[in-house]
């Protein structure tokens, strides 16, 4: 019996724990979250197949994502009994509940709330009412109203001023995908576009980081998430979007010598020259599949895609279990693929 706090969506969302994020509008609790992992369907292997290595590669993956689930849980159970902040409790008579059972356990949130099943929390004992979940008060910052309390027959309820009455509130900090064009270079001295020795035009990537309020808005007007037509008057092209946990292969790199002892980069891998749907590639693409980890602007964040720590301070392992890009250079040339659940590309390109 986990104790709730924030949305389990968001969690999943920053800790890339792919279960229930598969829909960006499910909104679920911890306890949900957690059933549902416990309820997962055992693995099934088809051993006559087992020798073929496309079926041995699937399995592999299969098997890391599902350790990598009951691990997340294990540790999102401990999180939550750790990080417990009691006074966030709005329920009065439980908060004093919570609180003289982590004094009897000398301060140890770890010890007063774990094995709850052995020894519960007792909301009522004679009736056999116990403590099992709770409600944790979350600061929204500054939230923006979406709309305005209207009746049965869509009439506005106004308050005792007169006023209409703000409803249904969204957070306007957080972002919710990160837009990626090709925009032209343009000449500071005749405000045109530069043109290469072809007589093309030349461009250059550009960024647009957009915010869950502003998709939010765009989904009730009717509109796609996705802006792919912003500053289309100005000559921008969209590329691909970018949100967590989605999957990009990157290009791959290498520094040789010649016979000179001159350095040279070298590209011994472009996923835009395999076939990714073929199984039979997938040992020279998974090394370099990675899922978006965290983002903001100029700052993308990725977790190669077996890998079920979120360390980023290890530089040995940079570009092998991690990365992080803070130039256009950096996301040159990856290609977005959509995974399924047991670790099979489906698709590639924006979806």
């Amino acid at each position: 019996g986990a104790l709730q706090g924030k949305s389990a969506y968001d969690i999943a969302v920053e800790n890339g724990f792919e279960y229930f994020t598969k829909k960006s509008d499910r909104v679920i609790s911890v306890q949900q979250y957690i059933d549902g992992v416990e309820q997962f369907e055992p693995l099934k292997i088809d051993l006559a197949h087992l020798d073929e290595k496309a079926e041995k590669e699937q399995l592999l993956n299969l098997l890391h994502k599902r350790i990598h689930d009951y691990q997340f849980i294990n540790k999102l159970k401990t999180s939550y009994i750790e990080n417990l902040n009691i006074k966030k409790v709005p329920d009065k008579k439980i908060k004093t509940i919570l609180e003289e059972r982590l004094e009897a356990f000398g301060g140890k949130a770890k010890e007063a709330f774990s094995s709850l099943d052995e020894n519960p929390i007792w909301l009522n004992e004679e009736k056999g009412i116990a403590i099992k979940r709770v409600t944790i008060g979350e600061n929204m910052g500054n939230p923006i109203p979406l709309h305005s309390k209207r009746d049965k027959n869509g009439k506005f309820i106004l308050d005792e001023k007169g006023s209409k009455q703000a409803v249904d509130f969204v957070k306007s900090g957080n972002n919710h995908h990160v837009a990626i064009y090709r925009k032209p270079i343009i000449d500071e001295r005749t405000n045109e576009p530069q043109i290469d020795e072809n007589g093309n035009v030349m461009y250059e990537m550009a960024e647009r980081c957009v915010s869950f309020f502003e998709t939010t808005i765009r989904a009730n007007n009717g509109e796609t998430i996705i802006d792919k037509s912003y500053n289309n008057d100005k000559g921008w092209q969209f590329m691909f979007s970018m949100k967590q946990n989605e999957y990009f292969v990157f290009p791959r790199y290498e520094i040789v010598k010649d016979e000179n002892g001159k350095e040279h980069r070298i590209k011994t891998f472009d996923p835009e020259e395999i076939d990714l749907l073929n199984p039979a590639n997938y040992p020279l693409i998974s090394p370099n599949l990675f899922r978006v980890q965290k983002l903001s602007s100029m700052y993308y964040v990725f977790r190669h895609h077996l890998e079920t720590s979120v360390d980023n301070t290890d530089k040995a392992l940079k570009d092998v279990t991690w990365k992080r890009c803070t130039s256009f250079d950096s996301i040159k040339g990856i290609v977005k693929v959509r995974v399924n659940h047991i670790g099979q590309i489906v698709s590639v390109g924006e979806y």
